[in-house]
């Protein structure tokens, strides 16, 4: 069968981003070239992911019409995807978790990564959790750290008079209004309780998005901070 020369990438393609590492390193060592297939795809698999906890299913890539044709050679293209996976966690490319429920065990793979790296041990620790989703897909459910965690977070140790005020806080706002202020306060470097309460203060009685923190809208609503000064006796009200 004569195949048909690739006609060239259009002038607008989608990039998928490759770390250097993986030419100067990684390339030169692989000699499996399943392996290089696999993982190829997978960096192709996660850029295409819009969610913050990046990675794929053994399912997800065992279902992929196009990957297993690419696959298909002297032994069956699924055993080839297993022997890849495999070679990949062996060589420290890619990192292996195995998620169980109901008797059933999935075989989830990250990028050995900084974040993927991250993503493992929040996993291990708890602090975000696996669960299913319709079709047999997986999500991970991040916990939402309370307002105490934030305050020593980005404050410091707490007190009894603090205590009492983040309880209030916390029952009279969303948890996500919580932890954008706390956000918002370290992009600023004004970390303190009592700036932050300003923020959901302002937040609570002009609207969330109403502008940057702290400003005064009074002032800036009061037209008659225009015609005081010295020449103010030259603009009509």
């Amino acid at each position: 069968m004569n195949r048909q020369p690739f006609p060239g990438f259009p002038a607008r393609s989608s990039l998928t981003p490759l770390p250097d590492l993986f030419f100067s390193k990684l390339l030169p060592e692989t000699s499996s070239l399943s392996e290089l297939k696999v993982t190829l795809h997978i960096f192709w698999r996660l850029n295409q992911k819009k969610q913050a906890t990046k990675f794929v299913t053994y399912d997800e890539l065992a279902s992929d019409r196009v990957l297993l044709e690419g696959l298909d050679g002297v032994t069956d293209a699924a055993t080839m995807l297993k022997g890849a996976l495999e070679s990949a966690v062996d060589r420290g490319i890619l990192l292996h978790m195995a998620w169980g429920k109901d008797g059933q065990s999935r075989d989830i793979y990250f990028v050995n990564s900084e974040a993927g790296r991250k993503s493992v041990a929040k996993l291990e620790s708890g602090e975000i959790s696996f669960k299913s989703l319709p079709q047999g897909r997986l999500s991970v459910e991040e916990k939402r750290p309370n307002i105490f965690v934030l305050y020593e977070q980005h404050i410091g140790l707490l007190n009894p008079s603090v205590a009492e005020e983040l309880k209030e806080a916390e029952s009279l706002y969303p948890d996500s209004w919580i932890e954008e202020a706390f956000q918002e306060a370290s992009s600023l470097n004004k970390l303190s309780w009592r700036y932050i309460s300003r923020i959901l203060e302002r937040w609570s009685t002009e609207g969330k998005g109403s502008g940057k923190p702290g400003r005064d809208t009074k002032k800036e609503r009061d037209p008659s901070r225009y015609v005081k000064g010295k020449y103010g006796h030259l603009v009509r009200r």
